[in-house]
């Protein structure tokens, strides 16, 4: 069985489709999904939907690329966290410099003050964070450090960033998520990258409705095709499908602290 450790099933791409999407799930042997949050306006559903279906989680936070919207305090995601059992992580979370264009450096305080509140809250709550990091991996790495976040580790999500970055990661506890991109031709830097991540400190995703893996590149993505991300990357390291299956989802449930057996 395979575990989706990062989609959106909140948003509009799903709305008519949930019941189709989560038979879907089944069919192709994923048994559970995270369903991340990334506004606060936007988090009821998220957390309607895990309080719904018992094989689906959700977190709580505020995505770092998302400026015009309401801001995330310490105490109410720390609050959140702590009332609703099926909210298994803060985030998601990081800093995202691709969309800064001409704008400086300083404007971006916003972000890395949000990104602090959020591992502040992670650590409080006892929480793993979930991280986003675009174009901004020295800043990401080094708030996590100062801030303490190997304290409580969580996932770098949607792993497109160097081996360094990676360990960097893995050495303050966290583990390193491959979404469909590492199925594309494209990426033979990720592909090498994900060769030298070792199993025990892996994740698989698919971020849909975006980044639908070969052979469905360019359609709306779902959690069914985290499969095939496991397929791939069962092949590339040269696996047995059954152990990239159970690694990946034992290492789901170890990283954001769940039963296994009452899961």
């Amino acid at each position: 069985m395979f575990i989706d450790s990062h989609c959106h099933l909140d948003f509009p791409e799903f709305q008519s489709r949930l019941p189709e999407v989560l038979a879907n799930m089944k069919s192709a042997n994923v048994s559970h999904a995270l369903c991340i949050s990334v506004d606060l306006p936007d988090f009821p559903k998220v957390l309607k939907l895990a309080q719904d279906h018992p094989h689906l989680y959700a977190s709580v936070g505020v995505h770092p690329d998302y400026e015009d919207t309401p801001e995330p305090s310490f105490d109410f995601l720390v609050e959140t966290a702590l009332k609703h059992p099926k909210i298994i992580a803060i985030g998601e979370t990081g800093l995202d410099y691709y969309r800064m264009g001409e704008r400086s450096y300083e404007s971006m305080e916003w972000q890395r003050e949000r990104f602090r509140t959020h591992i502040r809250a992670s650590i409080a709550s006892h929480k793993p964070l979930i991280i986003h990091t675009r174009s901004a991996s020295v800043d990401t790495i080094q708030i996590l450090k100062e801030e303490g976040a190997d304290r409580i580790g969580g996932v770098m999500h949607c792993f497109t960033e160097s081996l360094d970055v990676a360990k960097a990661a893995m050495e303050m506890g966290f583990y390193i998520s491959f979404s469909g991109i590492v199925t594309f031709k494209s990426a033979k830097d990720l592909q090498e990258t994900c060769l030298k991540v070792p199993l025990e400190r892996m994740l698989i995703e698919t971020d849909s409705p975006y980044l639908a893996p070969i052979p469905y590149r360019g359609k709306t993505n779902e959690p069914a095709w985290v499969a095939k991300v496991g397929e791939f990357i069962a092949n590339l390291k040269g696996l047995p499908l059954e152990d990239l299956a159970k690694a990946t989802s034992q290492n789901f449930y170890d990283c954001f602290q769940i039963d296994r057996a009452s899961s």
